[in-house]
């Protein structure tokens, strides 16, 4: 029996630089947890699942992420070519997903999605 390992690594990229600068701005605690997370889908894809991705339909997918300082959301969507696009962060300050991030994330997609980033 011969075993063949296949490994897949997937560019992360950012839709903008204000996106990075937000991120960096959270707590250290969620940081840390985004990078270990986007470090995860580099290696394995983007989709890790509950609790670490959840699909928001469309092709618009959020990275989960918790730590002792608070809650904070990533939305990305995954392109051909084994491309992660983070599209938009927050820290999150109520149960839901307030609306307004979400058409920020949508937005902002369907730019990636017909014009490129």
């Amino acid at each position: 029996m011969s075993v063949i390992f296949i490994t897949v690594s997937h560019a992360i990229e950012y839709f903008n630089s204000s996106v990075q600068v937000e991120i960096e701005a959270w707590p250290e605690g969620l940081k840390a947890r985004y990078r270990a997370l986007t470090i995860r889908m580099a290696d394995h894809g983007p989709n890790l699942g509950m609790p670490h991705t959840r699909a928001m339909g469309r092709g618009l997918f959020e990275i989960r992420v918790k730590s002792a300082e608070g809650i904070g959301r990533a939305f990305y969507c995954a392109l051909v070519g084994q491309r992660i696009v983070i599209l938009h962060g927050y820290v999150k300050k109520t149960e839901k997903t307030p609306p307004k991030e979400l058409r920020v994330a949508r937005k902002r997609m369907t730019e990636v999605l017909h014009h490129g980033t």
